[in-house]
């Protein structure tokens, strides 16, 4: 069998893959808080015919070896968390932070998920949730008379109630933030998991020890930029093309031997 057949079949694997990532990326555009991923490749293990540097004769050794890859491997799809840009809501339960860190959440399991989309809503209960009902972790609780509910950079959060010109205290969001957040383990719903790459989860108040104010009335959009994921996505296409093409190829070669040199 010609070997660049199969080759060619990690080759169009590859580009499947990045294909996938690419779309995933444009699907979630508008997604708050998303944060873009990109496919990671290697070389597969190549099988060396002639070792570099081997003796040739007593004197001599070859500059160069003769050695031939086998292909190629999606090893990561990994996520990038840049900032993404902010849009004025207005809303006072929409919190949007800027710079590093997570909002953390309290999983049905009663693990912590962490998340960037910071679209809060109140349950019936007047606790503090994501748009999916789990609750803001520290847990908030809004009593039924505010009038009012003020978000600060550091996290404080308050209330004002009728017949009192003071607001009332109800706690303080905090942050977690991780050494290597490309190590997070994606859910979907907008939600991470902590996993042995990451490292720990560090809590910290807004503003300190490197993680991110809050903005209260402003959510984070999605990171991804439209015009970089087309220009992916071709780049994708012509690889796709240059790996079905060198297929062609390879079997029109084993065709041409076995019509023309097996007579």
């Amino acid at each position: 069998m010609n070997q660049a057949l199969w080759i060619a079949k990690t080759g169009l694997d590859a580009q499947q893959t990045r294909m996938s990532v690419v779309s995933n990326n444009l699907a979630n555009v508008n997604t708050t808080g998303h944060k873009k991923g990109r496919a990671v490749f290697e070389d597969l293990i190549y099988q060396t015919i002639r070792q570099p540097g081997a003796q040739v004769t007593q004197d001599a050794q070859l500059p160069s070896g003769l050695m031939l890859g086998v292909g190629v491997r999606t090893v990561a799809t990994e996520k990038l968390f840049q900032q993404g840009s902010m849009v004025l809501t207005d809303n006072s339960l929409d919190v949007a932070i800027e710079g590093r860190g997570f909002f953390q959440i309290l999983l049905p399991d009663g693990n912590l998920g962490y998340t960037r989309d910071g679209t809060f809503q109140l349950n019936s209960e007047g606790e503090v949730v994501m748009s999916n009902g789990y609750p803001l972790q520290p847990g908030l609780t809004v009593p039924d008379e505010a009038l009012s509910i003020m978000v600060g950079e550091d996290g404080t959060v308050g209330v004002m109630l009728p017949d009192n010109p003071e607001p009332q205290i109800l706690g303080q969001i905090q942050l977690a933030d991780f050494i290597n957040p490309a190590g997070l383990q994606p859910t979907g719903k907008n939600l991470f998991l902590e996993t042995a790459a990451s490292g720990a989860a560090q809590e910290a108040v807004p503003g300190t020890n490197g993680v991110g104010g809050l903005i209260q009335g402003m959510l984070e959009t999605s990171n991804v930029n439209i015009a970089e994921e087309l220009v992916n996505m071709i780049e994708t296409q012509r690889s796709y093309e240059a790996n079905s093409k060198a297929l062609s190829t390879a079997d029109s070669m084993i065709q041409f031997a076995n019509n023309n040199l097996a007579r």
